[in-house]
């Protein structure tokens, strides 16, 4: 049987996108570089991580679904066919502090709101479920 691992988004700017859901998602962090990918950066011909055309956020614990941020040239051109929801305590606080990371308010729809990332990747905010 498939196991999820990872959950990848195509992206203009990886490493600000990581850092933005590292942000969003408790427990979650990007991935820090030690000296052989920053090694491995540079043969590629990429001096700064802020350039490193894959980022990857995990899982502080060690545990749990990955997420990779990977650079393409092209632009989000449509709704998300996939989109991840998030669920809070308090949902207004967590909508007020997603926003404030640079996130976007699109529609508020029944009980959930509908936001978007700093590149327009379409997510929900909904009330807390045990």
């Amino acid at each position: 049987m498939a196991k999820l691992r990872d959950i990848v988004f195509d992206c203009r700017h990886p490493a600000s996108l990581a850092r933005f859901w590292a942000a969003v998602l408790d427990g979650y962090e990007v991935a820090p570089y030690d000296e052989d990918d920053l090694a491995e950066l540079r043969r590629q011909g990429y001096d700064d991580p802020e350039d490193d055309p894959q980022v990857l956020v995990r899982p502080v614990s060690g545990q749990g679904t990955r997420y990779f941020f990977n650079r393409v040239p092209e632009p989000k051109a449509a709704k998300n066919r996939v989109h991840l929801d998030l669920h809070a305590p308090d949902m207004e606080g967590e909508i007020k502090r997603v926003i404030e990371l640079g996130a976007r308010e699109v529609a508020r729809v029944e009980d959930w709101v509908v936001l978007a990332d700093p590149e327009g990747n379409e997510f929900d905010i909904l009330p807390w479920e045990d």
